[in-house]
């Protein structure tokens, strides 16, 4: 018995299934390899393993500014959230 099966007999939907809002618009961006709003997991991490400490730095608007600690660029992009 397939998934559409399943949901068609009354089994529990999948999260895609039963998503909605902003929940299902990340979930149908991740499933597309994309990040509109900047909150899964980063794909990579600077550092090592032995040294884990968080570097704070402030972002302003404006130009892309460089980490101090490992050299990453970043740039303060405001946009607005789909309500």
């Amino acid at each position: 018995m397939d998934q559409s099966d399943a949901k068609a007999a009354g089994g529990v939907p999948t999260d895609e299934e039963q998503a909605t809002g902003l929940e299902r618009e990340v979930m149908l961006a991740a499933r597309k390899g994309q990040d509109p709003y900047n909150i899964l997991a980063p794909k990579a991490t600077s550092g090592e393993e032995d040294n884990s400490t968080v570097i704070w730095f402030w972002l302003h608007k404006g130009e892309a500014q460089r980490c101090p600690s490992c050299g990453t660029h970043y740039k303060l992009v405001p946009h607005q959230l789909a309500h």
